[in-house]
């Protein structure tokens, strides 16, 4: 028997974690929830899930401070109603592994905890078209140059589009996994930019 995937639900609305923890089903235990971000930390560290599925915005500091915390212990995945272009790159600059909607169906839902848990990113489409605009406008604003290879501007594409990683790996003759690397090392450089991003606003605005 397989083990089962160990899940932390934080989330300030009980209403909506019993929905996701309905969702998710088999093959997933749900060891703690949380309702805010001291809370979610606290279960973390004791528990240490496979998998954190966090709301962005929770008191105390919301998805975003637990990220910051706990990311380089456990896999987050932020699902939130924002579809803000800042709120998910903050996020993953932060370090989420995952970023998905409210409004995900729960079989897609489903479906994108049980690989973010394997390891492998993901967002919904429509976030992966703001991924793939925000490093458009960064070659803008640097000497002209992409900061996304070929392949991996094709790979993000494909994935706005919605289209699972196996089909982009058929699509592109290349592995799912070789796939999953290539949106990984996207979200990598994401993250450095993002953060260059934000020393370089903290050194303009003296914020030490």
């Amino acid at each position: 028997m397989a083990a089962l995937i160990r899940v932390i639900l934080a989330d300030d609305h009980p209403i909506w974690r019993s929905g996701v923890r309905a969702d998710l089903g088999e093959g997933f235990h749900v060891v703690a929830e949380a309702s805010d971000a001291p809370e979610a930390i606290a279960a973390i560290q004791q528990h240490k899930p496979d998998i954190v599925v966090c709301d962005l915005h929770m008191p105390e500091g919301g998805g975003l401070r637990v990220v910051k915390e706990c990311a380089a212990t456990t896999r987050i995945v932020m699902l939130t109603v924002s579809e803000q272009e800042r709120d998910l790159l903050d996020a993953v600059a932060a370090g989420a592994v995952g970023y998905l909607v409210k409004s995900t169906p729960g079989p897609q839902l489903r479906s994108a905890i049980l690989r973010a848990a394997a390891g492998e990113p993901v967002f919904s489409a429509h976030l992966a078209s703001l991924v793939l605009g925000e490093f458009r406008k960064m070659a803008k604003q640097s000497s002209g140059e992409n900061p996304l290879s070929d392949r991996e501007r094709e790979v993000l594409q494909l994935v706005a589009r919605g289209y699972p990683y196996r089909e982009i790996g058929e699509r592109l003759f290349i592995s799912a996994k070789t796939v999953e690397n290539h949106v990984r090392n996207i979200l990598n450089k994401l993250h450095l930019s993002r953060k260059q991003e934000l020393i370089r606003y903290a050194l303009e605005h003296g914020i030490e």
